[in-house]
């Protein structure tokens, strides 16, 4: 519980989490604070915009790894079509390019999955003050480790490359000639400095490039 003044009224929250038994909890734990209210909750990163429409949450707290669409896409979908809904992303993945990707897409705040309940709920409250509010060993790993080397497109062609697609299928996927696919991979293999196609994708989603 929060021994601050309350506000007239809760802070909306929405949360979007694809693991029940994790969203659960969280809801629960949330709705233990005075000024806190989950107002709806999504298992679905493409449920996220509708529900942000229906409800009007102030606050959208969202997973990375959703199905349907990623919380970083739907963080920037939000910015567009729900201006007035402040973005925290919480996940298991502490990876600095998730968090670059997530500040370019309008995130107010990027925390991970092992703090407890009252350092959330306290960022819930400074990212509706207007505050950004990022994981401060997090942040300094973005700036040392810099932006991502890959091309959008190379990231889409590394993406399509999962579970032993093959050019054919990539450049079908893509509307890309095949000798164009090749040396899209060609580039993301030199530039992660990794032998193949697989490790360059597993190089990349290390990072939190793609």
């Amino acid at each position: 519980m929060t021994d601050e003044t309350p506000r007239a009224h809760p802070v909306r929250v929405l949360l979007a989490e694809d693991q029940g038994m994790m969203r659960g909890a969280l809801a629960l734990l949330l709705g233990m604070e005075d000024d806190i209210e989950v107002v709806a909750q999504v298992s679905a990163g493409d449920e996220i915009v509708a529900a942000a429409l229906t409800h009007r949450p102030d606050i959208a707290l969202l997973d990375i790894e959703l199905p349907g669409l990623s919380g970083l896409d739907a963080a920037a979908e939000l910015r567009e079509r729900a201006p007035g809904c402040r973005v925290l992303i919480l996940t298991t993945f502490g990876r600095p390019g998730y968090l670059r990707r997530a500040m370019e897409a309008g995130a107010a705040g990027f925390l991970v999955k092992d703090g407890p309940v009252e350092e959330l709920a306290g960022a819930i409250r400074r990212v509706l003050g207007g505050e950004t509010v990022v994981d401060p060993a997090l942040a300094a790993a973005a700036l040392s480790a810099g932006p991502s080397p890959l091309t959008a497109r190379e990231c889409d062609v590394l993406r399509a490359s999962a579970d032993g697609a093959t050019v054919a299928d990539i450049a079908g996927a893509l509307h890309l000639s095949e000798s164009t696919v090749r040396n899209y991979l060609s580039a993301a293999i030199g530039k992660t400095a990794t032998r193949n196609r697989a490790e360059a994708l597993r190089a990349a989603r290390a990072q939190g490039w793609l």
